[in-house]
């Protein structure tokens, strides 16, 4: 990629080329990185063209923030997007030998999570973060997860991230969430220019296609689609039983709906993970697919997967099989006939 590439990203004159990294994996999600693996994640993502990093306090208790930070140092900082998450306040408290492995991270438990959405929330989470990463700003704030405190993040973060960024101490703001109905709903009711939607705007679930993708068009409202890989059946190009799907073992018929999208893919000399990572991409909202990745082979392989575009006939292909729902499909048909999605 080339900053040719780049799409803009908000409504504050951000851009960046389409394939952004999330730093979970620096946070020890699952399992450790070691001492002399992880240094070398963000530098491969810089060298395979990635120029949007997102990051948040929850991953790795604040670890991940802090590797990101360590990565980003020695690049230049106005030629990078930063996003990192407010609601999850990080107190210390005494490991006493717990791991934070019930969340999912590999460190030690010396800190605790408070949900807090409210203003002072929003400044501390911020300054914090800060803090750990090292950095002089932070480009956009998402909300993080207000699933159950959605009048809280109305009433409390989403104000003040308005003033924030209208103070110009950052440049975008929204929010980030496993379900569209409620990003649509910040649409409908803040001011915010970007959301992040994980999971919902996939070749497997298109759910986001029935409120948060229209409401984002109308309103100028950049999405950034996250988890495009539905937890692990989309990341390999041979789905079979033991895949995962949304946090949990895929059923048959997941599975099968699967293989027969990879089966046009191969058709048309493409792969699985390919298809996966371009297919969010053709809604004109979408500004960016953001992958993860655990190692510098990982960012390699996945800063790759938009190099060679999927020609239209596969989209079609894909419609006329059934496999794409059918607003998918009739919105990609456009893009067939000559209208360009994007």
């Amino acid at each position: 990629m080339t900053p040719s590439d780049s799409v803009r990203i908000g409504r504050g004159g951000l851009s960046a080329p389409p394939i952004g990294y999330g730093a979970a994996a620096l946070g020890n999600l699952y399992t450790a990185l070691a001492d002399d693996a992880w240094p070398h994640v963000v530098p491969a993502a810089w060298a395979g063209g990635i120029r949007y990093f997102d990051v948040a306090p929850h991953y790795g208790l604040g670890l991940a923030e802090q590797r990101l930070g360590e990565g980003l140092r020695t690049l230049p900082r106005d030629e990078i997007i930063v996003s990192t998450k407010v609601g999850r306040l990080l107190v210390p408290q005494d490991a006493a030998g717990r791991s934070d492995l019930d969340e999912l991270f590999d460190v030690p438990a010396d800190h605790r999570r408070v949900r807090d959405y409210s203003r002072d929330g929003v400044l501390r989470s911020i300054d914090d973060s800060l803090r750990r990463l090292g950095l002089d700003r932070i480009d956009i704030v998402l909300v993080h997860d207000p699933d159950d405190f959605q009048l809280e993040a109305l009433e409390g973060a989403f104000p003040a991230l308005s003033e924030l960024r209208d103070q110009g101490v950052i440049t975008s703001f929204g929010a980030g969430m496993n379900q569209s109905a409620g990003l649509a709903r910040f649409v409908r009711e803040t001011d915010a220019d970007v959301m992040m939607v994980a999971g919902r705007w996939t070749l497997l679930d298109q759910s986001a296609a029935d409120d948060l993708l229209p409401l984002a068009a109308e309103r100028d409202v950049s999405v950034l689609a996250a988890a495009v890989f539905n937890s692990g059946i989309l990341a390999t190009d041979a789905p079979g039983q033991g895949s995962f799907f949304d946090y949990g073992p895929a059923d048959r018929a997941v599975v099968e709906r699967a293989q027969a999208i990879a089966q046009v893919a191969h058709r048309h000399g493409r792969t699985l993970p390919e298809l996966a990572v371009q297919f969010p991409l053709q809604h004109p909202t979408v500004a960016a697919v953001v992958l993860g990745g655990a190692s510098a082979a990982q960012l390699t392989q996945n800063s790759a997967l938009a190099d060679r575009a999927v020609p239209d006939e596969v989209w079609r292909e894909l419609g006329e099989l059934g496999l794409l729902g059918a607003d998918a499909f009739a919105r990609l048909a456009k893009g067939v006939e000559g209208q360009p999605v994007r």
